[in-house]
């Protein structure tokens, strides 16, 4: 009997394929462990959200949620502080996790200016970038 129940269980989530989660990801290419950051447009201001810890060969979801956003924008650095990827979106950071509301005059408000990657997500609800040796 419990193999009859397992098995219809099975069948059904078969037929009832979960809903696929919208979403941003990163995947770490690289041979090194990368901290990342990242930012969108949330209520007409950009909020930029750090740091993640991924390793060699390794994906991390950054946005959980459906994205709304054409662009979205990812800063990478080494272990040591180094930046691995950037952009020509300066935004801000911190040295430790973060949340920060707005991108204009980051040394001013006491926060670290950073060059941000831009990422065309072609308008699509769910989105991987591929983070390489031979990304800018």
């Amino acid at each position: 009997m419990r193999l009859v129940a397992t098995a219809a269980g099975f069948l059904w989530i078969l037929l009832h394929p979960a809903e696929a989660k919208a979403e941003f990801t990163v995947c770490n290419q690289t041979l090194d462990v990368v901290n990342l950051a990242v930012s969108q447009e949330v209520d007409h201001a950009f909020q930029t959200d750090g740091w993640w810890t991924v390793g060699a060969n390794q994906c991390v979801n950054l946005i959980r949620e459906e994205l709304t956003n054409r662009y979205i924008y990812v800063y990478a650095t080494d272990v040591f502080g180094q930046a691995l990827l950037t952009g020509s979106v300066e935004m801000c950071v911190e040295r430790r996790r973060f949340s920060i509301r707005g991108i204009e005059d980051c040394w001013g408000r006491g926060h670290i200016g950073a060059r941000f990657f831009e990422v065309d997500t072609l308008e699509q609800p769910r989105w991987t970038f591929f983070l390489t040796g031979s990304n800018p």
